[in-house]
């Protein structure tokens, strides 16, 4: 920890800045407490899309924001009146930004073809997702912008300029590295176009969004204070003039807020994208933490308080709303587990969504009819020749999901017998309970006796559709390598850019 408490806020509020991302969704609405949240589907076993609609309205969610325009998922929301934020992936962005038809008809594809009476109700059109972040080396500087005034273009021929506002997905990397929010500016060398941006949002009325890793904050900061990155107060405020800052959150909107400013747009809306907190993979990310950090988001988003230059009710979005066991965990192995509810729609922890201002306390209801496999789990069968056992395990765990038992994680503590078990039901399950995924060069047996121990729990895995064909163990199947988020890239860059900083702060 740093002595001097000047140096020590001064510095917190710089790691602050390097996690300040863009864009994503769980929001509680202008002033109305509505809730939304991101659906993600990089998952071996998915829910079912309809399932996952009427887990958002049991639970009162009011917007969604999805990762791409996925057909299939943007029509299960029909008639629905979901507020949907649909998204073009920054491959994408050349092709929107060389000429008028292409983003033309991306339009028409992924937003008009799902409007109309009893619709989809399409709000926002992410065009692109932080492709400012250092780490892309200029790839996407050139094109964002065109893109963005391109898709505007197309919204507005369709007659939807003031129904679908088209925004840019931003990063820390736009920021400079002042230390103080009241100092914060846009990144020299990128300013002109972040004007051009910020003139382009401001003339159809569109919010600036930004994503807010405080968990990140703490994991890449050694001597990152842990009271710093929740709400309740922290004894060692920031204090940036008149404006006291007692949490990381507060300290890098108002960060964002400034730079706004100072561009000129003094009044335009801050919406805070990815926000949340994982239960798995890492020593932090657990159920009492990320509770905490849910509940008190919530409570401090629907208090009305706000930030101390931005008073009142603001737009937030948790990430997220399901955990996904086939992410990439270069990142960290916290990657899979964001999620409020488990892969399976089941509740993960008590939360309030209300924020305890309306005087009626809520809790958040599980999925309804998951069709689960049955219930059977593969485990180590330990009379057989062990020889083989750390060879298959690692086979196991490079095909599933086996984060859980890594440090810190919720199996952390298993013997290597139980381990293994673990490792090889991941498997069994990740391969539709296949009967030959549950083998190991006979290492491994079927039982129908739950082997969970303690809070470490041995899935049983969601069904896939009658429509699809189960995939035979080793094959690709729903695996992460055949489908594609822009999130995990995204979160390395930031993850080495805020270990950087973090290391020259608190050397």
């Amino acid at each position: 920890m740093v002595a001097v408490a000047g140096r020590q806020a001064l510095a917190f509020a710089r790691v602050a800045a390097v996690v300040l991302l863009c864009i994503t969704g769980w929001q509680l609405g202008k002033g109305n407490g509505e809730l939304g949240v991101n659906w993600g589907t990089i998952s071996h076993d998915p829910l079912p899309n309809n399932i996952v609609v009427k887990l958002l309205q049991d639970n009162n969610f009011a917007k969604v924001k999805l990762f791409d325009a996925d057909p299939n998922v943007i029509e299960s929301m029909r008639g629905t009146n979901l507020e949907v934020m649909v998204a073009i992936t920054n491959d994408m962005l050349a092709a929107m930004a060389a000429g008028t038809d292409a983003a033309a008809a991306w339009v028409k594809q992924n937003v008009t073809a799902h409007l109309g009476s009893g619709g989809v109700n399409i709000k926002y059109v992410a065009v692109g997702n932080e492709p400012f972040l250092n780490g892309y080396n200029g790839k996407f500087t050139d094109v964002t912008y065109p893109a963005l005034k391109n898709v505007q273009a197309a919204l507005a021929a369709a007659g939807l300029a003031e129904t679908v506002k088209a925004v840019v997905p931003c990063n820390a990397d736009i920021l400079s590295n002042n230390p103080l929010p009241s100092q914060q500016t846009f990144r020299s060398d990128l300013a002109p176009i972040m004007l051009n941006i910020a003139q382009a949002l401001d003339s159809t009325k569109s919010p600036f969004v930004v994503n807010l890793y405080p968990f990140l904050s703490l994991v890449l900061g050694t001597n990152f204070p842990i009271d710093y990155a929740f709400f309740s107060g922290y004894s060692t405020p920031l204090v940036d003039g008149t404006k006291t800052y007692d949490n990381v959150f507060d300290a890098s909107y108002d960060g964002v807020v400034s730079a706004l400013v100072t561009a000129g747009y003094p009044n335009m809306v801050v919406s805070v994208g990815e926000i949340g907190w994982p239960t798995d993979g890492n020593a932090y990310a657990n159920i009492t933490l990320a509770q905490k950090f849910n509940q008190q988001l919530v409570n401090h988003v629907e208090s009305g308080k706000g930030t101390p230059l931005r008073p009142g009710k603001l737009e937030a979005y948790v990430f997220s709303l399901l955990d996904e066991n086939a992410k990439s965990t270069l990142p960290g192995n916290f990657e899979r587990h964001w999620g409020v509810f488990n892969f399976d729609g089941s509740v993960k922890y008590l939360l309030d969504l209300t924020g305890g201002v309306s005087g009626t306390q809520t809790r958040l209801i599980g999925a309804q009819n998951v069709p689960y496999y049955p219930s059977q789990w593969c485990v180590l069968n330990p009379i057989k020749d062990l020889s083989t056992l750390p060879a298959n395990l690692d086979y196991a765990c490079s095909r599933a999901d086996c984060t859980p038992l890594t440090t810190g994680g919720s199996c952390s503590g298993l013997t290597l017998q139980q381990n293994a078990s673990y490792a090889f039901n991941q498997y069994y399950q990740f391969n539709n309970q296949l009967k030959s995924a549950c083998d190991f060069q006979g290492l491994a047996q079927v039982v129908t006796t739950d082997p969970s121990v303690g809070s470490c729990k041995f899935v049983i895995g969601v069904a896939e559709s009658s429509t699809s064909t189960p995939s035979a163990p080793g094959s690709a199947g729903r695996s992460a390598a055949s489908t594609s988020s822009p999130l995990p890239s995204l979160r390395i860059l930031i993850s080495i850019a805020a270990a950087a900083i973090v290391a020259s702060l608190f050397p």
